[in-house]
C-alpha cells in the first residue's frame, strides 16, 4: 500500500483514488486470511470453481472480483459469487451476465477487457469492438459498465508497459466523449503497477508482490 501511495502522490493524485485487488489465484485460504488481516479488502480470482471454494471457506467480509477469462456457461455462477467482473470481452457474454443477474435480482458491475497488444495468448476484445460492447451494455438494466481493463505483455522494464496504459486511458476518454459513462481503469500488476497508477489506474491487480511467486 505504501508503494501505491507513493506512486499516486508522485503525480499529484489522491492515493484513495487507487484500489488494490489482491490476486489470490492458487493461493491457499490460510494465506489469504493473513492478507485480509493485514488490510486486504478485495480479492481477485481467475477461476470460478476455485473462487467458489474459497468464498465458502473465507466468507464475504471482503469483496471478490473476477479477473480471469469468463466463459458464458459460467456466467450464472459468476453473478452470484462476485462483486465485479473485470473481464467482459463480448456482447454475448454481456447478454448472458445481464440475463443471469436479472434472474438473481441484482445488478452486476463490469469492465470491458481490451486486448491492446494483439497477442493471441491473451483474452480481451479489440479496441474497435469495445465501443460496440459498451453501447450494448448501456441498454441493459442488470449489467452496469464501470470501466476498462487491460493486460499488456510482460516486460522486465515496467516503462515498456506505459504505452498500453496510455492507450487504455485514451480509450476511456474517447468513450466518455461519446456519452459512455466510465470511471474505472483496471491496469497494472506486480511488476508495473506504479507506472499504471501514473497513467490513471483506479484498480491495480497485484499478486506476486503480496503472496510471492506462484507454485508451478
Amino acid at each position: 500500500m505504501e508503494r501505491i501511495e507513493r506512486a499516486a502522490r508522485r503525480i499529484g493524485r489522491d492515493p484513495s483514488e487507487v484500489t488494490l485487488v489482491a490476486v489470490s489465484k492458487t493461493v491457499e485460504s490460510a494465506r489469504i486470511k493473513e492478507a485480509i488481516e493485514a488490510g486486504v479488502s478485495i480479492l481477485g480470482e481467475n477461476y470460478v470453481q476455485e473462487a467458489q471454494k474459497k468464498i465458502e471457506e473465507i466468507g464475504r467480509s471482503i469483496a471478490w472480483h473476477f479477473i480471469g477469462h469468463l466463459q458464458s456457461n459460467k456466467a450464472k455462477y459468476a453473478v452470484s459469487l462476485f462483486d465485479m467482473i473485470h473481464s467482459l470481452d463480448s456482447i454475448s457474454l454481456a447478454g448472458e451476465l445481464n440475463r443471469r443477474a436479472e434472474k438473481e435480482g441484482l445488478t452486476m458491475n463490469a469492465m470491458i477487457e481490451v486486448n491492446l497488444s494483439g497477442e493471441t495468448t491473451k483474452f480481451g476484445t479489440e479496441e474497435e469492438k469495445a465501443f460496440d460492447i459498451a453501447r450494448r451494455v448501456l441498454n441493459f438494466n442488470h449489467l452496469t459498465l464501470v470501466g476498462l481493463m487491460t493486460m499488456p505483455p510482460y516486460f522486465d522494464d515496467p516503462e515498456l508497459s506505459r504505452p498500453y496504459y496510455i492507450r487504455l486511458r485514451e480509450l476511456k476518454e474517447k468513450m466518455i466523449k461519446e456519452g459512455i459513462p466510465l470511471r474505472e481503469l483496471s491496469m497494472g500488476m506486480s511488476n508495473d503497477f506504479e507506472v499504471a497508477i501514473e497513467e490513471g489506474a483506479t484498480y491495480v491487480r497485484v499478486g506476486t508482490a503480496i503472496f510471492g511467486e506462484r507454485k508451478k
